[in-house]
């Protein structure tokens, strides 16, 4: 009998990139080949997105690259284009299986019902009835340096622009002893940097009982032998208290990293938004993470082009944007999404006006990153090395410092998940690059400095 054979697609956010990690394992252990996408494959899994409208168009794009791959594969769309629209994707030719994000554990059986009653069948509930976080646990990463490790999913806020609420549902926390089961299993699998990611990350623990902070996780994964590094995903300004700046500021292994979505910079927009903050409350947060925090980095989201943001208060946004000296600026033009109150307000940005802000928003953005990475010129950092061959060039490597700068070195060999000291020669705005200095097993291994990146 030939092995059967799946393969995924994943767009989205790291928890899409987890929950298709953690499909891939119910499917090995049902002995499924994976295989990479779009090879010929029997079952094809698209873990979607519905942040944004391009989002959704890739799902769909990735949707009808697997039919035409092999028109008698089983096409299972899942993820939040999947639970928040399930009839449209149904109604897409070749979909066979529709399933939200609950009941993925089921999800080979239903697989294997679907070719013996050969579909289509859609199992999308009520997420808003979704009390408990559903265990997926990712048993081994393959290939990275880092994991990711998921432990709150679903969001209460409600932002007027957004549609993740509708697609997973309430916040729901992960257990802490599942939480640090995973973490220590996949430090003994060698890996030396855990990121903790969640749909609104700040809410871990008030659904428990008793409850717990995040400042607690970050406490009992810090004894955890062989790991490095634990690093924090999206966490927004209120939820960063004394507790949690307390502990990046004591606790070695806690990264000096924190993203900071502002999405606006002006408090008429942020209310129109619903934000939880002003961006007084939002300088007074960074103000005391810096004051806090050795060499923190402080990365952020901004939303350009919301319905009715003016002229003066986008150049508002650029200046307190600017203030605020982030090391990294993901910039975002606003998309109406249907089914959300900001789709229905008034005013809504023409699209050249978007383009034009979105354009002046990233490039005080690189200017921004440009000056952070300059600022560590003549430094030395510690690298987590995360891969080689860097340009085709094998000496040639790439990997992260804790504060989450990226950093190209020449190495006479090693291994992704190696860690080692860099004194930095260059910077730009894509991070910063040196020479080798030590190993940190104690070994020297001096290597040539490379030239700017443009020589590289």
């Amino acid at each position: 009998m030939a092995q059967k054979t799946a393969a995924f697609y994943t767009l989205g956010c790291k928890l899409n990139q987890y929950d298709t990690q953690a499909l891939m394992e119910l499917f090995r252990e049902r002995g499924y080949t994976i295989v990479d996408f779009p090879q010929r494959a029997d079952v094809y899994v698209i873990n979607t997105c519905t942040v944004t409208g391009t989002g959704e168009k890739k799902s769909r794009q990735a949707i009808n690259r697997a039919v035409r791959s092999n028109e008698e594969a089983i096409v299972v769309v899942t993820g939040c284009y999947a639970q928040t629209s399930p009839g449209e994707v149904a109604g897409i030719d070749g979909v066979d299986l529709v399933i939200g994000t609950q009941d993925r554990a089921r999800i080979v059986d239903l697989v294997e019902d679907i070719a013996l009653m050969h579909g289509p069948k859609v199992v999308v509930g009520d997420i808003f009835q979704a009390r408990e976080f559903e265990e997926l646990p990712v048993k081994e990463f393959t290939g990275r340096a880092r994991a990711v490790v998921k432990i709150q999913e679903g969001c209460n806020q409600f932002c007027t622009y957004c549609k993740i609420p509708y697609a997973r549902g309430p916040s729901r926390s992960r257990s802490m002893a599942a939480v640090i089961d995973e973490v220590r299993r996949l430090a003994d699998q060698g890996f030396k940097e855990i990121v903790l990611t969640g749909i609104h990350l700040g809410f871990y623990g008030r659904d428990l009982e008793p409850p717990v902070s995040l400042a607690q996780v970050l406490r009992e994964l810090h004894r955890i032998e062989g790991l490095a590094r634990i690093r924090l995903g999206s966490i927004d300004a209120p939820e960063i208290d004394d507790e949690l700046i307390g502990v990046l500021r004591d606790y070695p292994k806690a990264c000096p990293h924190l993203h900071i979505p502002l999405q606006a910079g002006h408090n008429e927009v942020l209310k129109r938004m619903r934000r939880p903050y002003t961006v007084e409350e939002y300088r007074q947060v960074v103000a005391k993470v810096r004051e806090n925090i050795a060499d923190v980095s402080i990365t952020t989201d901004v939303i350009v082009g919301f319905p009715g943001e003016t002229d003066d208060q986008f150049e508002a946004a650029l200046r307190f944007v600017e203030e605020m000296a982030f090391s990294r600026l993901h910039v975002f033009r606003y998309s109406p999404r249907r089914g959300t109150p900001a789709a229905r307000f008034p005013n809504q940005v023409p699209v050249a006006v978007k383009n034009e802000r979105s354009r002046r928003m990233i490039q005080l953005g690189r200017e921004l990153s440009r000056a952070f990475h300059q600022n560590l010129v003549g430094s030395r950092v510690e690298v987590l090395w995360e891969e080689g061959g860097i340009n085709g060039q094998d000496d040639l490597w790439q990997g992260h410092t804790a504060n989450y700068v990226m950093v190209k070195a020449r190495r006479g060999g090693g291994s992704p998940g190696d860690m080692e000291t860099v004194f930095v020669t260059g910077a730009d705005e894509e991070g910063i690059w040196g020479t080798v200095v030590e190993q940190l097993n104690g070994e020297n291994a001096e290597q040539q400095a490379i030239g700017p990146r443009e020589e590289v």
